[in-house]
């Protein structure tokens, strides 16, 4: 397994759903997964599918610019962090942002996000 190519399909996978249904981000997370999105702490996929898909706006384009990744422990684990600018509908500019993943292995050989933090840029 390369850790490079395994977050580089994880991240095109997670903001290609994310733009287009985040509702279906929900098997990528599980009971014990957290999100800190700016800030406010959510446990729970369901709790952090609810919190993604409530959030105000449509339409969202990520532009990724890049992706870097550290193994994680000796459970097979990998910490991926994603700097780009997203393109919200209606709005002129985009926005940067940070965000991080830590991947846990699950036996059938996939990965899910145990956690995640993600911050806008203002700078």
């Amino acid at each position: 397994m390369d850790p490079d190519a395994v977050a580089k399909a994880f991240v095109e996978h997670y903001y290609r759903t994310f733009d287009s249904s985040r509702a279906a981000l929900g098997g990528l997370y599980q009971d014990a997964s957290m999100l800190t999105f700016e800030g406010d702490k959510i446990q729970g996929a369901a709790a952090i599918v609810a919190k993604l898909s409530s959030l105000s706006f449509q339409q969202c384009v990520h532009a990724i610019a890049t992706v870097d990744c550290q193994p994680s422990g000796p459970s097979g684990g990998m910490l991926v962090f994603v700097s780009g600018s997203l393109q919200l509908g209606g709005e002129q500019h985009p926005l940067k942002f940070s965000q991080m993943f830590h991947l846990m292995p699950m036996p059938q050989g996939s990965f899910y996000v145990l956690n995640d933090i993600f911050r806008l840029n203002y700078a």
